[in-house]
């Protein structure tokens, strides 16, 4: 029960309303009951000052660069877990035992194989579809193919269909990697961890043994927990409002891939890098400096500043390590790597970028990793895809879970004609 109140004056009539507290962040004033009182509602496009859920899962403060994953910053976790630890993490409350962690990661292993009439599923598509496309085709027919696990009141169908969607997501992205280069798909590998498994579907070749490069496989982990869950982002928040109408998980998460594809959203990371292209070379970057702090230039740094985060990026500085460790490793020579080395060290040392705190971003250096590995840039989202399913599947999850949980209905300022009568085809 709230113990603090809001007074809101409307039309000669004042209003109380609850303030609820979370266990961390701003107060948040509960407005389910104004248009009940006041026959008005709120506006705020994108949402921007609106709580449209109540959450466990992941919490921000942008001003001071937080991100926390179930109380533990993301730092540590990246630095000293791993990707099916934060899953289990994400969906269960807590960090596992070593049983309970051997457990997991053993039922998932064991979910990894798509049905094989999804081989033919891929074949539909033309060689040249963008893999995001292919994943929103291949996440959402699932439901077509696991009818025992697409009744949502059931809590083990849904447990089931949670593994299922975080076990076959590599296989799904690798495969769509291998239609699109016009090489054989590769069966998943149980032998191997989550993430070695998905580097050897999606490298490896029937004709030869594939060896996992344990600084790729590290750096591409971290990826994967730096991008698991980031709390109600557009693409989670099109995942609840699907699955508020009763939908399949299999559709919501199809949703949410759909949603992630925009390139406000998931391809900040391709953008960054096609910027870096563009510069070019080292000896270029002080001439996109200028430009990028020219108001009437169109040019702007790709990668640095955040919608969210008004302070460094707290998953940027574990990126900025794993680069200097993937570089080292893979011997990268790419004047494109050394491009983006000198532009992160001067934008961090130039007045106007930490007096605007334009600071560089996880995408900034994840697009730059990814390159480095090998992957094309269309791939680039579709990895964002299958790291973040685990935080879809948790608050699907948590959603589906709240008894309070209401069909998703957002209201309008409607600005449309008033009502008028039909005219007749022959009188207009």
């Amino acid at each position: 029960m709230a113990d603090k109140a809001a007074t809101l004056t409307y039309d000669n009539k004042s209003i109380e309303l609850p303030v609820l507290e979370g266990s961390v962040g701003p107060e948040v004033i509960d407005i389910r009951k104004l248009y009940g009182q006041t026959g008005a509602f709120t506006y705020d496009p994108g949402y921007k000052s609106t709580a449209s859920c109540e959450s466990a899962l992941t919490y921000i403060d942008g001003d001071e660069g937080v991100l926390l994953h179930r109380g533990y910053p993301i730092g540590q976790l990246a630095e000293h877990s791993s990707f099916m630890e934060v899953s289990y993490l994400l969906l269960n409350g807590e960090l596992p035992s070593k049983q309970e962690l051997d457990d997991f990661s053993y039922t998932i292993s064991r979910h990894t194989m798509l049905h094989e009439q999804l081989m033919t599923f891929y074949r539909g598509f033309r060689r040249d579809a963008h893999p995001m496309a292919i994943m929103c085709g291949v996440v959402g027919a699932l439901s077509a193919f696991y009818h025992d696990s697409t009744d949502i009141s059931d809590p083990e169908q849904r447990k089931i269909a949670s593994h299922r969607l975080i076990a076959k997501m590599p296989t799904i992205a690798a495969m769509a990697y291998k239609y699109a280069v016009g090489q054989p798909f590769l069966y998943p590998d149980n032998s191997l961890s989550y993430t070695g498994n998905f580097l050897r579907m999606t490298f490896g070749v029937p004709a030869e043994p594939y060896e996992v490069n344990p600084v790729v496989e590290k750096a591409m982990d971290r990826i994967f927990i730096l991008h698991a869950d980031h709390e109600q982002n557009a693409s989670t928040s099109t995942v609840r409002l699907a699955g508020s109408s009763g939908a399949n998980p299999f559709a919501c998460i199809a949703a949410g891939i759909a949603c992630l594809w925009g390139p406000a959203h998931g391809g900040a990371n391709e953008a960054a890098l096609n910027m870096l292209r563009e510069i070019g070379t080292p000896d270029r970057i002080p001439h996109y400096i200028e430009r990028a702090k020219d108001k009437n230039d169109p040019f702007r740094l790709m990668g640095f500043g955040h919608r969210v985060y008004k302070n460094y990026d707290p998953r940027a500085t574990v990126m900025q390590k794993t680069v200097r460790e993937v570089f080292e490793s893979l011997k990268v020579t790419d004047p494109l790597f050394e491009t983006a080395l000198q532009l992160e060290e001067l934008a961090l040392n130039d007045p106007y970028f930490i007096e605007k705190k334009l600071f560089p971003n996880v995408d900034f250096y994840s697009g730059i990793i990814l390159s480095a590995i090998g992957f094309p840039t269309t791939m680039f989202t579709a990895l964002f895809a299958l790291a973040r399913t685990v935080g879809w599947v948790a608050q699907w999850n948590e959603m589906i879970s709240d008894p309070g949980q209401v069909i998703g209905r957002p209201r309008q300022l409607y600005t449309g004609p008033t009502e008028r009568d039909y005219v007749p085809l022959g009188q207009r």
